[in-house]
């Protein structure tokens, strides 16, 4: 794993958010498993699975419309 250092952050920035904020948005863009995530913002998986839906991400990786389908195909059945 690579390790990233960043200069210039503001005093009030807590460094725990921070990667929470980036383990978070790698893990919805698909970049990184949750576990993977997890170990970047330095928490349990169990944690960051909990905690993720708070910065606006879904642990559930499937888009509304592939849902919606899935609604339609289990009435038709």
């Amino acid at each position: 794993m690579k390790t990233i250092t960043l200069n210039n952050i503001p005093d009030d920035i807590d460094e725990k958010e921070l990667s929470m904020i980036v383990a978070a948005k790698l893990f919805d863009q698909g970049k990184l498993s949750s576990g993977q995530a997890a170990a970047i913002a330095g928490i349990s998986k169990r944690e960051f699975v909990e905690s993720v839906g708070e910065y606006g991400v879904s642990v559930f990786q499937q888009s509304a419309e592939d849902l919606l389908n899935d609604v339609e195909n289990a009435r038709r059945k």
